[in-house]
């Protein structure tokens, strides 16, 4: 018997279920990269993810958020944070191109950074896409090959 399956409205989930969906989307999209990722349940050491390459040597410590966001709790953690922009993913290190950022804008002078310790962007300016730009994950054109009949 097939499944009776749905597509679901991203806006409908609640946060837990969001953070989960993208989880599965960004976890797919590293999988065509090398990347084997492990869900953490207690955000260790900053990150809600683990990526391990195939190559054996290199571990993603990911946050991920909703937008292009810096804290001060994930500076010096070697964090990168992944965030979705409609199908677009990009995965940056936290604390380099929090640098690069604050050139431009200068949210630490922000009263949001200096008493609540986190800074966002809700909107993204031309001036931060070309500093995103580099950290885009491009969308794997590897098709996989087609499975072969049982019969």
């Amino acid at each position: 018997m097939p499944l009776n399956l749905k597509l679901i409205v991203y806006g409908s989930l609640n946060a837990r279920q969001r953070e989960n969906y993208n989880y599965q989307k960004l976890s797919a999209l590293l999988a065509d990269y090398g990347f084997v990722t492990m869900r953490l349940s207690d955000d260790w050491k900053g990150a809600d993810m683990i990526a391990q390459h195939i190559d054996g040597d290199t571990f993603l410590k990911i946050q991920l958020k909703g937008r292009l966001t810096f804290c001060m709790k994930y500076q010096d953690r070697g964090l990168y944070i992944a965030f979705r922009r409609g199908r677009d993913w990009y995965l940056y290190p936290h604390d380099e191109m929090m640098a690069k950022v604050d050139a431009i804008v200068k949210f630490r002078s922000t009263s949001s950074w200096k008493d609540g310790g986190e800074y966002s962007f809700a909107k993204l300016t031309k001036p931060l896409f070309q500093l995103l730009n580099p950290y885009q994950i491009e969308p794997s054109r590897n098709l996989q090959p087609k499975l072969k009949s049982l019969e």
